[in-house]
């Protein structure tokens, strides 16, 4: 590439443990790197672009879904992604393929960092990806839960976090042949613990530097 010429796209993806940080880390990239950043607002934008609610994108947001009463598999532009039908397959079937519609297009104009939603899987084709899964021991994890006042006892964090990340590996493995948390199903793996979140930050920077994408 010529010197001064603008560098190709690149997207950054964070799955993560809840109550790991692994927002806090999608958030200081996307400051650090001047580029964007999508959690909820990619719900917001999903729900445009299906026609639904977003209350509904909310509620359904990274969980499997409740009613599998038939199986069938159609394409998204990528490879065939199993769905399935039922009282509410719009706007489930909706949701999955909105988010992935987005993406794809959104990694073809633009870089940014996106939080969850099997991201890397949707966009595992593209040439500049970094997959990033955020982790810590389940007190690290209980801390912050508690700290940030999504619980308030240790116990009903921990509790909290095993049902949350129990709704998310589900998701997870249901809409990709991967498995969630796996180191193999990733780039990069973060003890969250082991660091403050700008050391974290500094490494996936660091694998971007070597990957030549900034």
């Amino acid at each position: 590439m010529a010197d001064g010429a603008k560098k190709p796209p690149f997207v950054i993806t964070i799955g993560r443990q809840f109550g790991s940080g692994g927002r806090e880390l999608a958030r200081a990239l996307a400051r650090d790197l001047g580029i964007d950043y999508y959690d909820k607002e990619l719900l917001a934008e999903a729900a445009k672009r299906a026609g639904v609610n977003p209350r509904y994108f909310e509620e359904t947001d990274e969980r499997f879904p409740k009613f599998l009463h038939g199986l069938f598999s159609f394409a998204m532009g990528v490879t065939p992604m199993c769905y399935y039908t039922g009282a509410s397959s719009i706007t489930d079937d909706g949701l999955y393929k909105a988010v992935s519609d987005f993406l794809l297009q959104r990694a073809e104009e633009s870089s940014f960092v996106v939080v969850g939603r099997t991201a890397d899987y949707i966009l595992r084709h593209h040439p500049r990806v970094v997959n990033v899964f955020v982790h810590a021991p389940v007190e690290e994890c209980v801390r912050r839960i508690t700290r940030r006042a999504d619980a308030i006892s240790a116990e009903k964090a921990e509790a909290m976090a095993n049902r949350i990340n129990k709704w998310r590996a589900d998701y997870y493995n249901f809409f990709t042949d991967k498995r969630w948390g796996a180191a193999d199903s990733y780039h990069i793996t973060l003890d969250s613990s082991a660091l403050p979140i700008e050391g974290c930050a500094e490494i996936v920077k660091q694998y971007l530097r070597l990957k030549d994408y900034i």
